[in-house]
């Protein structure tokens, strides 16, 4: 998963806690890069709990979760609307995303 604000994608991990961050942004799970972290801005379009104001959020299996104080509800997920909308486009750059992945792992030449 890319940077929401830049794009930037992870490499592989060193040992020990990873710098990028996790964050809620219209009920979807998002990483903040280094980068994005050290300009200003970046907490102020991330969702907030419905509690406590915390933007120290989850997203997993249909729910938000606050890490602060608990507090849960449910996302809203248009993206299953939005794809069957477009024909499964959005099904059609994961599917091409994953296959320049493994080609680049794998080291083969690009999918024919």
């Amino acid at each position: 998963m890319p940077c929401f604000r830049c794009g930037a994608r992870q490499t592989d991990p060193v040992r020990g806690a990873s710098p990028w961050r996790r964050g809620v942004r219209a009920d979807h799970q998002v990483l903040i890069c280094p980068g994005c972290q050290a300009g200003h801005g970046w907490a102020d379009e991330l969702d907030r709990c419905a509690a406590c104001d915390s933007a120290a959020l989850v997203c997993r299996l249909g729910e938000v979760e606050c890490r602060d104080c608990g507090h849960t509800r449910e996302a809203v997920r248009d993206d299953l609307v939005r794809a069957g909308a477009q024909g499964g486009a959005v099904d059609r750059d994961l599917s091409a995303e994953v296959a320049a992945a493994l080609n680049r792992v794998l080291s083969r030449g690009p999918a024919g």
